[in-house]
């Protein structure tokens, strides 16, 4: 396919891929700037048309799985810090003496046991981050190659 494709067919794939990183001055743009992208030139290259869909599959993917990892932590939020609404956990229902401002770290609040799943989610979501980041300059650079890249752990929405 390399020998075939113009620089505009490679460029144009590229920016595909690359028009995913709007995300970051664009609220939604990771979706919306490959779309009217690939929508407005896949017909004019096949390259192009394959790296629109690769792109907003990955990018649907990744959305899916944020969600999901946060739906699976907010029970484990709750479970390792249940007393989250008792104003004594903080020591807020001595706030009134002002003389006596007690902040109670005892027993019911210990910082490995809240922390826990907080620190979970948070390396898994930055871990979808740096997929992201990573496999979207891979893919920069192998379309502009003029090569065709599929990205992990993608499902296939559009075929």
């Amino acid at each position: 396919m390399e020998s075939t494709l113009t620089k505009h067919e490679r460029n144009l794939a590229a920016m595909v891929h690359a028009s995913s990183f709007s995300k970051f001055f664009i609220p939604f743009g990771n979706f919306i700037i490959p779309l009217v992208l690939w929508t407005a030139n896949k017909k004019d290259s096949a390259l192009v048309d394959y790296s629109g869909k690769q792109v907003l599959n990955f990018q649907i993917s990744l959305l899916l799985y944020s969600i999901v990892l946060g739906i699976i932590s907010i029970p484990l939020l709750v479970g390792f810090f249940p007393d989250l609404l008792d104003s004594s956990l903080f020591g807020l229902n001595h706030l009134n003496d002002y003389n006596n401002l007690n902040i109670d770290f005892s027993e019911t609040f210990k910082f490995s046991s809240w922390l826990f799943p907080l620190g979970v989610a948070g390396l898994a979501h930055g871990a979808l981050f740096v997929v992201n980041i990573v496999y979207t300059i891979l893919a920069v650079i192998k379309t502009n190659e003029g090569q065709e890249f599929s990205y992990p752990i993608t499902i296939k929405f559009l075929k």
